[in-house]
């Protein structure tokens, strides 16, 4: 398994990367054609390195690898097909999103060493309010250890083009756990989902936003607020 150490020294860059959170609810289809267009900036060296953070409306999305007969209840929210890695997934109110659009080539590229910078990025975060966050070798995501079982508290789903990654990951903070009943989340059939309020935590988003925004920093390096 890849260090600590060795995921920072990679993926490091001192270029401040631009952090933008948004208020509300954001579509799906608007957080799509925004994510495009920064991609396609970054690409052309005209825009810089953005991570954006988000909630969206209830829905449910359908990744490369999406099997149709995990889509338990097709009717409950709108389904969106997208051209990130995985299966499906739900977006709703109190789940953070965050979007990481970064250009890889400068950063390493390699697409291992990214998606290990996630999760650990992903595990130091829930490391600010005591949870002890863990990467599985068999599927991708963020895991906590119950008394009987493990429960899934972050996705990671990334797509990468000219090297500019984009999607990102998701955090459970508050959110509907029973929306999830929608779907076999990222098909997997023989564990459950967790949030930090399931896990009896009261942590707001502002407190885990800064908590994001340390941790991305530690692996990733500098952020810039912006509006």
């Amino acid at each position: 398994m890849v260090s600590r150490d060795e995921i920072t020294r990679s993926l490091r860059s001192p270029a401040p990367v631009d952090w933008y959170v948004s208020g509300g609810l954001v579509p799906y289809p608007d957080a799509l054609s925004g994510m495009d267009e920064v991609v396609a900036g970054i690409a052309q060296g005209e825009v810089r390195e953005r991570v954006w953070l988000l909630e969206h409306p209830p829905l449910y999305t359908a990744g490369t690898s999406a099997n149709p007969v995990d889509l338990v209840s097709p009717e409950r929210f709108p389904v969106f097909a997208t051209g990130r890695g995985g299966q499906y997934t739900y977006h709703g109110p109190g789940q953070r999103v965050a979007y990481v659009m970064l250009d890889l080539k400068r950063r390493g590229g390699d697409l291992r060493a990214y998606v290990a910078g996630l999760e650990q990025w992903i595990i130091e975060t829930l490391a600010a309010f005591g949870v002890a966050g863990e990467r599985r070798e068999d599927r991708v995501g963020v895991w906590v250890r119950r008394e009987d079982r493990e429960d899934k508290i972050a996705a990671i789903g990334i797509r990468v083009r000219h090297w500019v990654s984009f999607h990102g990951i998701s955090i459970n903070l508050a959110p509907d756990l029973s929306h999830f009943d929608g779907i076999v989340p990222c098909g997997v059939h023989e564990h459950g989902v967790t949030s930090l309020r399931d896990l009896g935590l009261n942590v707001s988003m502002a407190e885990l936003d800064a908590a994001l925004r340390r941790g991305f920093e530690a692996g990733f390096g500098p952020t810039a607020t912006a509006s």
